[in-house]
């Protein structure tokens, strides 16, 4: 995949993760589409509290038979099981070849763990997409703690 074109998916997932606002507070609002052969098929963003992050809605969203798939998510998926179970985990239970991720979770309980997960299910993984607009529009969103 080209440069151009993981930044054009990355696009699409920042402006699915603004359909998450307001209802996703406090949780950021993250967006996720999913590739394959070069064409979005599917898409999530974060829900409610307690409801499906991006990545789960995304999945949920996918086809059935597709495998061998992209994924491109706007904040590194959680490691943890807060209000709901780890992404990441949920992401390593599927068929998913790659991943593209804009940016690290800060959040003390994730801060990298998530992509510790998804590369050691050997998941090819691209962290820092759009780094900086992703950092902008998440920045007020994101505990640091």
């Amino acid at each position: 995949m080209t440069t151009s074109e993981i930044n054009k998916f990355m696009q699409e997932a920042i402006i699915e993760g603004r359909k998450a606002i307001p209802h996703c507070f406090p949780n950021p609002p993250v967006g996720c589409v999913i590739v394959k052969d070069h064409e979005i098929i599917a898409r999530g963003h974060t829900n409610e509290p307690g409801k499906d992050h991006a990545e789960i809605m995304a999945l949920k969203n996918l086809p059935q038979g597709i495998d061998s798939f992209s994924m491109f998510v706007t904040l590194e998926p959680c490691s943890f099981f807060g209000r709901t179970p780890s992404c990441a985990k949920e992401i390593v239970k599927t068929k998913v070849a790659s991943i593209y991720v804009g940016i690290i979770d800060p959040h003390e309980k994730n801060n990298g763990q998530g992509i510790a997960i998804l590369k050691a299910s050997s998941i090819q993984v691209q962290v820092g997409i759009l780094q900086e607009q992703i950092t902008r529009e998440l920045e007020p969103y994101l505990i640091k703690k």
